[in-house]
C-alpha cells in the first residue's frame, strides 16, 4: 500500500489521472453527440423520404391534371375547328346569301319607315347600316342570341298597307 501511495502522492499521477478524467468525460459526450447525431440523420432521412414521396404524389396529380387539361383543350380545338368548317359550309348553302341580302333589306325598310324624308340618300345610309347590323349580328353575341331567341332578331313593326284603288270614304260622296 506504501508503494501506492507514494505512486499517488506523486505529481505527475494527479496530472496523468486528472487527465485521464477529462479524456473520458471528453469520450462519453462524443459518444453520446455521435449517437444523438446517428438518431438525427436517421429522423432527417426519414422526413426527407417522407417528402420526396409527397413530392412525387404531387406531381403525378398534376402531371395527371395537365394530361387531362390538354386532352380536354385538343378536343375543343378539334371540336371548333369543325364548327367553324361547318358554318362555313352552311354559310354556303343555296339561298343563304339571299336570306341575307333579304334580312338586310328587311332592315333598310324598317329604318326608312323612320327617317323617310330624302329617300335617295335615306335609303343607302339604311341599307349600309343594315348590312353592318347584319354583319354585327352574325359574329358574336347578338348571334349567339338570336339563336337562343329566335323572335328577338326578326321585325316586329307592322307591315305597311297596300295601296288600293278605293278612294277614302271623304272623297267618296262627291
Amino acid at each position: 500500500m506504501e508503494p501506492l501511495q507514494a505512486v499517488l502522492q506523486h505529481p505527475f499521477t494527479w496530472g496523468l489521472l486528472l487527465g485521464l478524467l477529462i479524456a473520458g468525460f471528453l469520450w462519453k459526450s462524443g459518444f453520446s453527440a455521435r449517437r444523438n447525431i446517428a438518431r438525427e440523420l436517421k429522423r432527417v432521412e426519414g422526413e426527407l423520404k417522407n417528402l420526396q414521396n409527397h413530392l412525387n404524389t404531387q406531381l403525378k396529380i398534376t402531371a395527371s391534371g395537365n394530361e387531362s387539361l390538354q386532352v380536354e383543350l385538343e378536343s375543343l380545338r378539334k371540336q371548333n375547328e369543325v364548327l367553324r368548317v361547318n358554318q362555313a359550309a352552311l354559310q354556303q348553302k343555296p339561298g343563304r346569301a339571299e336570306l341575307r341580302q333579304l334580312q338586310v333589306h328587311e332592315i333598310a325598310i324598317r329604318t326608312m319607315r323612320e327617317q323617310a324624308p330624302g329617300f335617295a340618300p335615306a335609303w343607302e345610309k339604311a341599307l349600309r347600316q343594315a348590312e353592318q347590323d347584319v354583319d354585327a349580328a352574325e359574329s358574336g353575341l347578338a348571334k349567339l342570341v338570336r339563336r337562343v331567341i329566335p323572335g328577338l332578331g326578326t321585325s316586329t313593326t307592322a307591315p305597311p298597307t297596300l295601296l288600293t284603288t278605293e278612294e277614302p270614304p271623304e272623297n267618296q260622296s262627291k
